[in-house]
């Protein structure tokens, strides 16, 4: 058989060493020797920037925009690094601040602030949840004080309600919108009228005292154990043409010192009660008027503080029972005799009369006890006549914070009482409590 002659594979004259040798990567020393007749003769900028492009190790790689820098999706068989390490190269990259990061720092931030608003809200549900115990329950220890402050809730609740909104704090929020709400519940009388006075009424208390008229200007005063300022309660009772004067905590003295202020001119029907019982609680009640007094008690229903003096007037037609009243305070000790003296009160309501009971209760709106006291057939004017609160005590150089002065009527007797203001009276510890009585 003929064989066919072994034909050797041509050189090519462009690679006479062969396609495999021409691309076998050379030795770093032969690769030194073939770029030293490189070397530029001056050291110029362009030649620095020839060494860099020549030299391997300085080569720049242009830094990609943040969007680029995330690792594409890796291919198969490419090692996937951990999230860790994946996370601090994007976050590496230059460029604007993340906004997730900021809002995280925001967030911390107000993280710490919302801890205390919780608090202050958790500070106000305890508070509200004294205010919701039964009578029996809420005259311990500092509870009564403590109570008389809840219409300053409203502050705080308001604070909580609009930084949670802003912060977008929803639970803060729901739980700032539900106690609003309740507060608004529970003092919706202060805040929207429910009865008042017409403005005729207003302008003829306003314009003369006239005792046959259907309206009378109504007012009364804690004296603080005779301290205040006869010739000022006097000038108050004229300037506002005042028909009907309860006063607490009378002593010799003071009344020695109306009567040459002249308040006796002005309303010379009156009536003092009795000595106290057992407890003085800061000396006597009174009541004065303009038109004549019948029916007069020095001491209305026995009572273990101050007594409670009485006297029937005639306004408009009606038969109108005033009563000056001043229970024991609730300090240490005599929360008994408040809750006493508060149930006495109110057990005018089963007399029937078109009852005016005046004076310092000692107790607020916000007090169960109160609230038991007026029960279905009394009216506190202040929660009636949606003109806010009137706040009476203290008085002088401190802000006034409670309301513990009331004027109290009967509901079904066609009496109303608004028109409320107060007037601070020097040497007293309370403001005077004035209003207009229309029948």
């Amino acid at each position: 058989m003929a064989q066919h002659p072994t034909t050797e594979p041509q050189a090519d004259p462009l690679d006479p060493e062969g396609t495999d040798a021409r691309w076998e990567p050379l030795p770093d020393e032969e690769w030194a020797a073939l770029t030293a007749s490189l070397e530029p003769a001056s050291d110029t900028e362009a030649s620095r920037r020839v060494d860099e492009w020549l030299e391997p190790a300085a080569t720049v790689v242009r830094r990609a925009p943040v969007e680029a820098a995330r690792p594409a999706t890796p291919l198969a068989g490419d090692t996937v690094p951990d999230a860790q390490a994946y996370e601090q190269a994007a976050t590496a990259a230059p460029g604007p601040s993340r906004p997730r990061r900021a809002r995280t720092r925001r967030g911390a931030r107000h993280g710490c602030l919302s801890f205390f608003l919780w608090l202050i809200m958790l500070g106000v549900l305890a508070l509200m949840a004294l205010r919701c115990l039964p009578a029996e329950l809420a005259d311990g220890r500092i509870v009564p004080e403590v109570i008389s402050f809840v219409p300053w809730l409203f502050a705080p609740i308001l604070l909580c309600l609009v930084l949670a909104l802003l912060w977008r704090r929803l639970a803060l929020f729901v739980v700032s919108v539900l106690t609003l709400a309740a507060m608004l519940w529970w003092h919706a009388g202060f805040l929207l009228p429910r009865a008042g006075v017409s403005d005729a009424a207003v302008t003829a208390a306003q314009a003369v005292s006239d005792p046959s008229d259907n309206v009378a200007r109504v007012m009364t005063l804690n004296t603080a154990h005779g301290g205040a300022s006869a010739e000022e309660v006097v000038a108050l009772v004229r300037e506002k043409h005042v028909e009907v004067l309860c006063m607490q905590e009378l002593t010799d003295s003071f009344l020695d010192e109306l009567a040459a202020a002249g308040l006796y001119d002005l309303l010379p029907y009156y009536v003092i009660s009795d000595e106290a019982s057992a407890i003085s609680n800061g000396g006597r009640n009174g009541i004065w008027t303009l038109a004549p007094m019948s029916d007069v008690s020095g001491n209305l229903l026995p009572i273990e503080t101050s007594s409670m003096p009485a006297g029937t007037v005639q306004i408009g037609g009606v038969a109108v029972r005033v009563v000056s009243v001043h229970p024991n305070s609730p300090v240490r000790g005599a929360q008994d005799l408040w809750d006493e003296g508060l149930d006495v009160i109110g057990q005018l309501s089963g007399y029937g009369h078109s009852y005016l009971v005046m004076g310092d209760f000692n107790s607020t709106w916000d007090h169960a006890q109160f609230r038991d006291l007026l029960g279905l057939d009394f009216v506190d004017a202040s929660a009636e006549a949606g003109e806010g609160f009137h706040m009476t005590y203290p008085s002088g150089n401190l802000p006034s914070l409670v309301e513990i002065d009331h004027i109290v009527y009967w509901r079904d007797s066609g009496v109303q009482v608004s028109d409320l203001e107060t007037a601070v009276v020097s040497g007293s510890d309370h403001r005077a409590l004035l209003g207009v009585l229309e029948v």
